[in-house]
């Protein structure tokens, strides 16, 4: 027995008892259907279980190709998001630092699933500086807010437009 096959089946087991469940009327009568359901689930998930053990069982058949590109698809889509949280948390810590309209950008390797941050690009070209900031060392206090969201060497943040 095919092991998609096998999951099919108690899957659409497990719709039919519930459907049943569902259109039956309470009392007794439903209660010894149920029972009698409860039997059935538990024959088709050990059914092919012998099988299984006397042959060699191919572990391969459960995952296909397409499983594992989904999966790499889930972690790019999940490390870009996070690099996006990761800039706009930055962006919104300048602008609270008083540094406002500052672009961030990060670049990393987000296809793997440890990402691993490469560099930071900081723009500048459009910065206001507002309230009391406009006597700081505003490359300094943009390394000081980087590293406090990740661990990155100075020398990984490019500055540009200052």
């Amino acid at each position: 027995m095919d092991i998609s096959a096998w999951i099919l089946s108690i899957a659409g087991i497990s719709v039919l008892s519930i459907l049943i469940d569902l259109f039956l009327p309470s009392g007794t009568t439903n209660g010894h259907i149920k029972i009698i359901f409860n039997y059935v689930i538990v024959f088709v998930i050990i059914a092919p279980l012998p099988t299984l053990i006397k042959s060699d069982f191919d572990s391969s058949s459960i995952f296909t190709e397409t499983d594992i590109v989904l999966q790499e698809d889930y972690i790019y889509q999940l490390n870009r998001d996070k690099l996006t949280m990761l800039e706009i948390g930055i962006e919104s810590a300048l602008e609270s630092e008083g540094l406002k309209n500052v672009v961030v950008s990060i670049s990393a390797d987000i296809f793997t699933t440890v990402m691993q941050i490469e560099t930071i690009y900081v723009d500048f070209s459009n910065l206001v500086i507002v309230g009391e900031s406009e006597h700081i060392d505003i490359e300094n206090k943009a390394v000081d807010v980087i590293t406090s969201f990740v661990e990155i060497e100075k020398e990984n943040i490019v500055f540009s437009g200052n």
